[in-house]
């Protein structure tokens, strides 16, 4: 199979398999607006900063120790086997925090995002039950990861697709015929990461498996080097939990749980999207570090102007739904048919989806970028758009403009970010760190 076949292959199923991952969350939030209306919206919003720090996690050291152990594969090293283990093992160490938070100071949590007194009561056991399951979450990526660069992409992508259908069908299921409430909702979300990794593990009984399980200790230098080729993937997911944080805090501040309950509607469909361009950076990334350990670089740069091409496709694609369906996307999570918020969900929608035009590019240079072992040029094009240009933009937009200016902080931060992408991509790899 030639290299172009090859990118679609492993593009389109890792593009499902993340779409199917978002698209519960999306469920999570049609069946909370409906059992809890605005507040339950507000909940989820202010709950998602917590997925994203645990999404960030599990997606550094899933996709870093995955890209490190393609390369040295490709490279026929046999040190390659230690990094699956290692990234297990360090995993569960990190997700032990957070299950203590869950346990213990849930509520604690909830008021540090900005949530008031009704909504701490409406959401201390949802936010209990899934932080305990914070070590499935993470293992989930890291075992996604890894299926997917032993060059089995499908069955990573049946896995996740699975668990997105569980938990849709049980989210209703516990919320509604078995009168669970928001806890059912979250108990159907924390399982289904268990499922997913009970199904990538049937790879490990084919004849084509090259991973195996190594005894050994945690190794704070094997994960190093996975992280400094996973970080990108971290900031990735930690820029959705700082323009969540920030954009919550500033919306608290205009308009009050009306602007976050809007901001919920756009940052749901916002994971959709945001999940369909990780599909292409992450599917790509196992081709691309096979040239790149193979010395193909012809190869790994065609591979990104694949990515790019692509993304910017599925950009207009995007767009265009968002444009022709902004009522229906709205009214599908405005249960008590607030007119405020629908306004403000409205014009937020079509003013926040034109970032993905810059931001897709973004997104496949940066998993590019980390792909071919430039983490440091990986690290500050993820930091730009995650972190200083989106808080940067947001204070101002947001100042100069109310509302509006908070929507169009993302479209800003973008663009200047890719400006600086195009800028790190042309410099001579001899200069990387």
């Amino acid at each position: 199979m030639n290299l172009t076949k090859q990118f679609f292959k492993y593009v389109s199923q890792n593009i499902f398999g993340l779409i199917g991952t978002s698209c519960y969350i999306l469920a999570d939030t049609y069946f909370i607006a409906q059992a809890a209306g605005t507040d339950g919206v507000t909940l989820l919003n202010l709950c998602l900063p917590m997925y994203n720090l645990i999404f960030a996690f599990g997606s550094m050291i899933g996709l870093g120790a995955a890209t490190r152990y393609a390369i040295l594969q490709a490279q026929g090293e046999a040190r390659a086997q230690r990094y699956f283990s290692n990234a297990i093992l360090c995993a569960c160490l990190i997700a032990i925090p957070f299950m203590l938070a869950g346990a213990f100071c849930p509520g604690t949590l909830l008021q540090l995002m900005g949530g008031d007194g009704d909504i701490v009561a409406l959401g201390l056991n949802y936010t209990r039950i899934f932080l305990l399951f914070t070590p499935f979450f993470m293992c989930n990526y890291i075992f996604s990861a890894f299926v997917r660069n032993d060059g089995d992409p499908s069955l990573a992508m049946v896995a996740t697709l699975s668990g997105s259908l569980f938990n849709v069908v049980f989210d209703y299921i516990f919320i509604f015929p078995m009168g669970l409430g928001l806890p059912g909702a979250a108990l159907a979300t924390a399982i289904s990461p268990v499922l997913s990794i009970a199904i990538c593990s049937r790879h490990f009984f084919q004849k084509s498996n090259t991973l195996t399980f190594v005894r050994q200790a945690p190794s704070a230098r094997l994960l190093v080097q996975s992280c400094q080729l996973g970080i990108s993937g971290f900031v990735g997911e930690l820029s959705s939990a700082v323009t969540t944080t920030v954009f919550n805090f500033l919306l608290l501040r205009l308009a009050g749980n009306v602007g976050v309950a809007a901001y919920g509607v756009v940052a749901n469909f916002a994971l959709v999207a945001t999940a369909i361009f990780n599909g292409v950076a992450q599917g790509a990334q196992p081709l691309i570090s096979q040239c790149y350990g193979k010395n193909e670089i012809a190869g790994a740069k065609k591979l990104l102007l694949l990515g790019c091409g692509t993304a910017l496709a599925l950009a207009a694609v995007l767009y265009g739904a968002v444009f022709g369906f902004t009522d229906t996307f709205v009214a599908l999570f405005n249960s008590e048919s607030s007119a405020l918020m629908a306004e403000y969900a409205h014009s937020g929608m079509r003013i926040y989806f034109l970032g993905y035009f810059f931001a897709g590019c973004n997104i496949v240079a940066a998993g590019y970028l980390g792909a071919v072992n430039r983490p440091t040029e990986a690290t500050i094009t993820s930091v730009s758009r995650g972190v200083a240009a989106i808080v940067t933009c947001s204070l101002i937009l947001s100042a100069l403009f109310g509302m509006n200016g908070v929507w169009l902080a993302f479209p800003a931060a973008e663009a200047i970010t890719l400006a600086l992408t195009v800028f790190l991509l042309k410099r001579p790899q001899s200069v990387c760190g």
